[in-house]
Protein backbone atom coordinates (compact mmCIF):
# COMPACT_ATOMS: atom_id res chain seq x y z
CA UNK A 1 0.00 0.00 0.00
CA UNK A 2 1.59 3.43 -0.99
CA UNK A 3 2.09 6.13 1.59
CA UNK A 4 0.33 9.56 1.59
CA UNK A 5 2.60 12.24 1.09
CA UNK A 6 2.25 14.79 3.32
CA UNK A 7 3.47 18.24 2.70
CA UNK A 8 5.72 19.34 5.22
CA UNK A 9 5.94 23.11 4.07
CA UNK A 10 3.69 24.11 6.81
CA UNK A 11 6.00 22.81 9.77
CA UNK A 12 8.80 24.62 10.93
CA UNK A 13 12.37 24.10 13.15
CA UNK A 14 11.57 27.49 14.41
CA UNK A 15 8.20 26.20 15.73
CA UNK A 16 9.22 22.62 17.19
CA UNK A 17 12.10 24.34 19.36
CA UNK A 18 9.14 27.14 20.96
CA UNK A 19 7.72 24.11 21.99
CA UNK A 20 10.68 22.04 23.25
CA UNK A 21 11.39 25.17 25.05
CA UNK A 22 7.62 25.54 26.85
CA UNK A 23 8.13 21.94 27.97
CA UNK A 24 11.58 22.62 29.43
CA UNK A 25 10.54 25.80 31.15
CA UNK A 26 7.06 24.63 31.48
CA UNK A 27 6.42 28.48 31.18
CA UNK A 28 5.55 30.69 27.96
CA UNK A 29 6.81 33.76 29.15
CA UNK A 30 10.19 32.46 30.09
CA UNK A 31 10.12 30.01 26.87
CA UNK A 32 9.69 33.63 25.01
CA UNK A 33 12.64 34.81 27.12
CA UNK A 34 14.92 32.10 25.83
CA UNK A 35 13.81 32.28 22.24
CA UNK A 36 13.98 35.80 21.89
CA UNK A 37 10.41 36.58 20.50
CA UNK A 38 7.40 38.08 22.40
CA UNK A 39 5.11 35.52 24.61
CA UNK A 40 1.96 36.90 21.82
CA UNK A 41 4.57 35.65 19.00
CA UNK A 42 5.76 32.40 20.84
CA UNK A 43 1.72 31.18 21.79
CA UNK A 44 0.57 32.13 18.45
CA UNK A 45 2.94 30.09 16.83
CA UNK A 46 2.73 26.94 18.96
CA UNK A 47 -1.56 27.07 18.65
CA UNK A 48 -0.58 27.25 14.85
CA UNK A 49 1.54 23.69 15.22
CA UNK A 50 -0.97 22.11 17.28
CA UNK A 51 -3.43 23.01 14.25
CA UNK A 52 -0.82 21.88 11.96
CA UNK A 53 -0.82 18.80 13.95
CA UNK A 54 -4.31 18.69 15.15
CA UNK A 55 -3.03 17.63 18.44
CA UNK A 56 -2.98 19.40 21.93
CA UNK A 57 0.60 19.75 22.69
CA UNK A 58 0.26 21.63 26.36
CA UNK A 59 -2.33 21.66 28.82
CA UNK A 60 -2.86 25.44 30.10
CA UNK A 61 -3.71 26.85 32.81
CA UNK A 62 -2.84 30.10 34.63
CA UNK A 63 -0.86 28.44 37.02
CA UNK A 64 0.67 25.73 35.13
CA UNK A 65 1.82 24.24 32.24
CA UNK A 66 1.96 20.70 31.25
CA UNK A 67 2.23 18.44 28.25
CA UNK A 68 -0.66 16.00 27.29
CA UNK A 69 0.00 12.69 26.76
CA UNK A 70 -0.07 13.16 22.66
CA UNK A 71 2.49 16.46 23.42
CA UNK A 72 4.76 13.83 25.75
CA UNK A 73 5.38 11.64 22.27
CA UNK A 74 5.11 14.27 19.85
CA UNK A 75 7.68 16.65 21.86
CA UNK A 76 10.28 13.86 22.26
CA UNK A 77 10.42 13.12 18.46
CA UNK A 78 10.46 16.95 17.78
CA UNK A 79 13.52 17.19 20.57
CA UNK A 80 15.53 14.39 18.07
CA UNK A 81 14.32 16.54 14.43
CA UNK A 82 15.88 19.29 16.20
CA UNK A 83 19.02 17.40 17.75
CA UNK A 84 19.47 16.04 13.56
CA UNK A 85 18.96 19.75 12.08
CA UNK A 86 22.11 20.63 14.38
CA UNK A 87 23.96 17.46 13.52
CA UNK A 88 23.07 18.48 9.54
CA UNK A 89 24.47 21.89 10.48
CA UNK A 90 27.72 20.74 12.51
CA UNK A 91 28.03 18.21 9.23
CA UNK A 92 28.09 20.81 6.57
CA UNK A 93 30.59 23.14 8.56
CA UNK A 94 32.73 20.25 9.47
CA UNK A 95 33.06 19.87 5.37
CA UNK A 96 34.44 23.21 5.11
CA UNK A 97 36.89 22.59 8.23
CA UNK A 98 39.70 20.30 7.98
CA UNK A 99 39.92 18.44 4.67
CA UNK A 100 38.65 14.71 4.83
CA UNK A 101 37.28 12.04 2.24
CA UNK A 102 38.69 11.60 -1.24
CA UNK A 103 40.62 14.60 -2.46
CA UNK A 104 41.73 14.64 -6.74
CA UNK A 105 45.14 16.29 -6.57
CA UNK A 106 47.00 17.22 -9.76
CA UNK A 107 50.99 17.87 -9.74
CA UNK A 108 52.98 19.09 -12.44
CA UNK A 109 55.65 16.67 -13.77
CA UNK A 110 58.66 18.98 -13.31
CA UNK A 111 57.50 18.78 -9.29
CA UNK A 112 55.66 15.65 -8.46
CA UNK A 113 58.61 12.73 -8.33
CA UNK A 114 60.57 14.83 -6.10
CA UNK A 115 57.90 16.25 -4.03
CA UNK A 116 55.17 14.05 -3.24
CA UNK A 117 57.61 11.69 -2.12
CA UNK A 118 58.38 13.81 1.25
CA UNK A 119 54.51 15.62 1.08
CA UNK A 120 52.41 12.41 1.13
CA UNK A 121 54.03 10.83 4.79
CA UNK A 122 53.30 14.39 6.29
CA UNK A 123 49.64 14.02 4.98
CA UNK A 124 48.94 10.96 6.42
CA UNK A 125 49.92 12.47 9.72
CA UNK A 126 47.71 16.07 9.63
CA UNK A 127 45.02 14.35 7.55
CA UNK A 128 44.71 10.99 8.96
CA UNK A 129 40.67 10.99 7.42
CA UNK A 130 42.25 12.04 3.51
CA UNK A 131 42.59 9.81 1.27
CA UNK A 132 44.65 11.18 -2.12
CA UNK A 133 43.87 10.81 -5.65
CA UNK A 134 47.35 11.63 -7.72
CA UNK A 135 47.78 12.25 -11.08
CA UNK A 136 50.30 13.92 -12.80
CA UNK A 137 50.63 15.77 -15.88
CA UNK A 138 51.50 19.34 -17.43
CA UNK A 139 49.94 21.88 -16.27
CA UNK A 140 47.41 23.18 -19.11
CA UNK A 141 45.86 19.67 -19.05
CA UNK A 142 45.36 19.52 -15.81
CA UNK A 143 43.85 22.84 -15.55
CA UNK A 144 41.68 21.59 -17.68
CA UNK A 145 40.54 18.83 -15.55
CA UNK A 146 40.18 21.10 -12.88
CA UNK A 147 38.17 23.40 -14.90
CA UNK A 148 35.85 20.54 -15.38
CA UNK A 149 35.35 19.46 -11.84
CA UNK A 150 38.04 16.12 -12.65
CA UNK A 151 40.63 17.53 -10.41
CA UNK A 152 40.49 19.22 -6.65
CA UNK A 153 43.25 21.06 -6.29
CA UNK A 154 46.44 21.26 -8.41
CA UNK A 155 49.52 22.03 -7.08
CA UNK A 156 51.49 23.83 -10.12
CA UNK A 157 54.07 27.21 -11.08
CA UNK A 158 52.28 30.44 -10.61
CA UNK A 159 50.90 32.56 -11.94
CA UNK A 160 48.32 30.59 -13.62
CA UNK A 161 46.12 32.14 -15.89
CA UNK A 162 42.38 31.90 -15.62
CA UNK A 163 39.54 33.92 -13.59
CA UNK A 164 37.46 30.51 -12.70
CA UNK A 165 40.75 29.47 -10.49
CA UNK A 166 41.94 30.81 -7.20
CA UNK A 167 45.74 30.53 -5.97
CA UNK A 168 47.85 30.06 -2.99
CA UNK A 169 51.26 30.66 -3.40
CA UNK A 170 53.20 27.47 -1.09
CA UNK A 171 57.06 27.89 -1.47
CA UNK A 172 60.08 29.60 -3.83
CA UNK A 173 61.96 26.94 -5.57
CA UNK A 174 65.22 27.93 -6.23
CA UNK A 175 66.94 27.07 -9.94
CA UNK A 176 70.52 25.57 -10.56
CA UNK A 177 72.21 26.02 -13.87
CA UNK A 178 72.96 22.17 -14.15
CA UNK A 179 76.47 21.84 -16.56
CA UNK A 180 78.69 19.36 -17.93
CA UNK A 181 82.08 19.66 -16.22
CA UNK A 182 83.81 19.88 -19.29
CA UNK A 183 81.20 23.36 -20.42
CA UNK A 184 83.23 26.39 -20.22
CA UNK A 185 80.52 27.40 -17.81
CA UNK A 186 81.51 24.88 -15.51
CA UNK A 187 84.35 27.08 -14.60
CA UNK A 188 82.41 30.10 -13.70
CA UNK A 189 81.02 30.58 -9.97
CA UNK A 190 79.00 33.05 -9.38
CA UNK A 191 76.99 32.16 -12.13
CA UNK A 192 75.41 35.34 -14.00
CA UNK A 193 72.10 35.07 -16.03
CA UNK A 194 73.81 36.86 -18.91
CA UNK A 195 76.43 33.77 -18.52
CA UNK A 196 73.79 31.56 -19.50
CA UNK A 197 72.15 33.73 -22.04
CA UNK A 198 75.67 34.15 -24.00
CA UNK A 199 75.70 30.53 -24.55
CA UNK A 200 72.19 29.41 -25.28
CA UNK A 201 72.40 30.81 -29.06
CA UNK A 202 74.61 28.13 -30.31
CA UNK A 203 72.42 25.64 -28.95
CA UNK A 204 73.97 24.52 -25.53
CA UNK A 205 70.75 25.57 -23.78
CA UNK A 206 68.88 22.34 -23.23
CA UNK A 207 65.05 22.45 -22.70
CA UNK A 208 61.92 20.13 -22.32
CA UNK A 209 59.69 19.52 -25.39
CA UNK A 210 56.45 22.09 -25.44
CA UNK A 211 53.64 22.12 -23.05
CA UNK A 212 55.90 22.37 -19.63
CA UNK A 213 56.46 25.27 -18.22
CA UNK A 214 59.90 24.66 -17.06
CA UNK A 215 60.46 25.18 -20.38
CA UNK A 216 59.12 28.83 -20.72
CA UNK A 217 60.82 29.26 -16.96
CA UNK A 218 63.99 28.67 -18.29
CA UNK A 219 64.35 30.72 -21.49
CA UNK A 220 62.42 33.52 -19.47
CA UNK A 221 65.51 33.22 -16.90
CA UNK A 222 68.20 33.29 -19.55
CA UNK A 223 66.34 36.12 -21.41
CA UNK A 224 66.59 34.40 -25.18
CA UNK A 225 64.72 32.34 -27.34
CA UNK A 226 67.22 30.06 -29.64
CA UNK A 227 65.53 29.45 -32.93
CA UNK A 228 63.35 26.20 -33.87
CA UNK A 229 66.53 24.44 -35.63
CA UNK A 230 69.31 24.89 -32.61
CA UNK A 231 66.39 24.06 -30.04
CA UNK A 232 67.32 20.68 -28.06
CA UNK A 233 64.59 19.18 -26.66
CA UNK A 234 64.12 16.62 -24.17
CA UNK A 235 60.21 14.81 -23.05
CA UNK A 236 61.36 14.72 -19.66
CA UNK A 237 62.99 16.22 -16.71
CA UNK A 238 64.90 13.06 -16.60
CA UNK A 239 65.74 12.69 -19.91
CA UNK A 240 67.17 16.61 -19.82
CA UNK A 241 69.18 15.46 -16.56
CA UNK A 242 70.87 12.38 -18.77
CA UNK A 243 71.12 14.65 -21.45
CA UNK A 244 73.30 17.10 -19.55
CA UNK A 245 75.65 14.42 -17.71
CA UNK A 246 76.04 13.01 -21.15
CA UNK A 247 77.68 16.23 -22.19
CA UNK A 248 74.96 17.33 -24.71
CA UNK A 249 74.35 20.80 -23.06
CA UNK A 250 72.85 22.65 -19.95
CA UNK A 251 69.88 23.82 -18.50
CA UNK A 252 68.32 25.05 -15.19
CA UNK A 253 66.93 22.42 -12.80
CA UNK A 254 64.73 23.08 -9.96
CA UNK A 255 66.10 22.19 -6.72
CA UNK A 256 63.96 20.05 -4.96
CA UNK A 257 64.86 17.94 -8.55
CA UNK A 258 68.47 18.22 -7.66
CA UNK A 259 68.20 15.39 -4.22
CA UNK A 260 69.40 12.44 -4.93
CA UNK A 261 72.02 12.76 -7.88
CA UNK A 262 75.31 11.85 -6.05
CA UNK A 263 76.36 8.93 -9.00
CA UNK A 264 76.27 12.33 -11.59
CA UNK A 265 78.69 14.06 -9.46
CA UNK A 266 81.66 14.02 -11.85
CA UNK A 267 79.55 14.15 -14.92
CA UNK A 268 77.52 17.26 -14.05
CA UNK A 269 78.07 20.35 -12.11
CA UNK A 270 75.38 22.48 -10.68
CA UNK A 271 75.58 25.98 -9.86
CA UNK A 272 73.52 28.73 -8.39
CA UNK A 273 71.92 31.60 -10.39
CA UNK A 274 70.96 34.16 -8.38
CA UNK A 275 67.19 35.26 -8.24
CA UNK A 276 66.39 32.57 -10.45
CA UNK A 277 63.52 30.58 -8.88
CA UNK A 278 59.87 29.74 -9.89
CA UNK A 279 56.70 30.08 -7.71
CA UNK A 280 54.98 26.76 -6.76
CA UNK A 281 51.36 27.34 -5.53
CA UNK A 282 47.92 25.66 -4.82
CA UNK A 283 45.24 25.87 -7.36
CA UNK A 284 41.61 25.02 -7.06
CA UNK A 285 38.25 26.40 -8.72
CA UNK A 286 37.09 29.95 -7.12
CA UNK A 287 33.19 28.52 -6.82
CA UNK A 288 34.46 25.31 -4.88
CA UNK A 289 32.69 26.02 -1.17
CA UNK A 290 35.84 24.28 0.04
CA UNK A 291 37.92 27.11 -0.44
CA UNK A 292 38.33 28.53 3.13
CA UNK A 293 39.57 24.83 3.54
CA UNK A 294 42.06 24.42 0.74
CA UNK A 295 42.97 28.07 2.12
CA UNK A 296 44.04 26.54 5.48
CA UNK A 297 45.57 23.72 3.71
CA UNK A 298 47.55 26.00 1.73
CA UNK A 299 49.03 28.18 5.27
CA UNK A 300 49.62 24.15 6.35
CA UNK A 301 51.68 23.35 3.71
CA UNK A 302 53.61 26.88 3.54
CA UNK A 303 54.65 26.08 7.55
CA UNK A 304 56.16 22.43 5.89
CA UNK A 305 58.02 24.18 2.66
CA UNK A 306 61.14 21.52 1.80
CA UNK A 307 64.44 21.82 2.12
CA UNK A 308 66.21 23.94 0.15
CA UNK A 309 63.41 26.27 -0.70
CA UNK A 310 62.15 29.45 0.58
CA UNK A 311 58.77 31.14 1.74
CA UNK A 312 56.71 32.65 -1.10
CA UNK A 313 58.54 36.45 -2.15
CA UNK A 314 61.35 35.71 0.28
Amino acid sequence: MAMTYIPLSGLSLRDIEYVVAVDDLRNFSRAAERCGVSQAGLSEQVRKLEMLLDVALFERSRRHVTPTPDGIRLIAMGREVLASARALIEAARARTGPLEGLLRIGVIATLGPYYVPSLLPMLRRSYPELRIQLTESLTTPMLSKLRQNELDLVFAALPVAGECFETAPLFDEPFLAAIPRTHPLATREPLAMQDLADHAGGGDLLLLEDGHCLRDQALAVCGTTPSRDQQRLATSLEMLWHMIGAGEGYSLIPQLALRNRSEWDELVATRPVPSARRSIGLVWRSSDPRGPAFREFAKFLRGNIPDGCHQPGM
